[in-house]
């Protein structure tokens, strides 16, 4: 059975912590063959959205209100489980993700820097690219806004 929840970086247990770290590193490291700093002291300001399965985190974002990370609120570190891609969780995660930015924030302009290869991704979802393509940690990125 599948869960979501939301909470603060103080609201996290050690638990939740490690696993978000985990499945973060797991993505964004390992199968991305990315070497970046992940752990960049903006998790204790960011809203933690997550999805678990049997005592496991498979779907991840943080959010962030505006002027936290970006000038507009925003949504980062997407990432789902590879053994559960295909179900539709990249989609639930940001619906949510959406909706908790709305609720905790009061903004409905959100920023996102989406990997290029995810642009259609993203569009479903309303966002639209603006400017041009960037480098990030070596790989092709896309600024992308909601409501802007």
């Amino acid at each position: 059975m599948q869960k979501t929840d939301i909470k603060s970086f103080d609201e996290l247990t050690k638990a939740d912590l490690y696993k978000i770290l985990r499945l973060r590193s797991e993505v964004f490291v390992v199968e991305q063959n990315c070497v970046y700093q992940d752990i960049d002291n903006y998790d204790q300001k960011a809203l933690h959205l997550f999805v678990s399965s049997d005592d496991k985190i498979i779907a991840y974002t943080r959010l962030f209100n505006a002027g936290d990370y970006y000038k507009e609120a925003s949504i980062g570190r997407v990432v789902v489980d590879k053994e559960y891609r295909k179900k539709n969780l990249g989609h639930h995660i940001i619906k949510k993700s959406k909706e908790a930015i709305l609720f905790h924030f009061k903004k409905s302009v959100i920023v996102v820097s989406a990997q290029l290869y995810l642009k259609s991704f993203y569009i479903s979802h309303k966002f639209i690219q603006k400017g041009e393509g960037y480098l990030e940690d070596g790989i092709p990125h896309i600024r992308m806004y909601l409501n802007k």
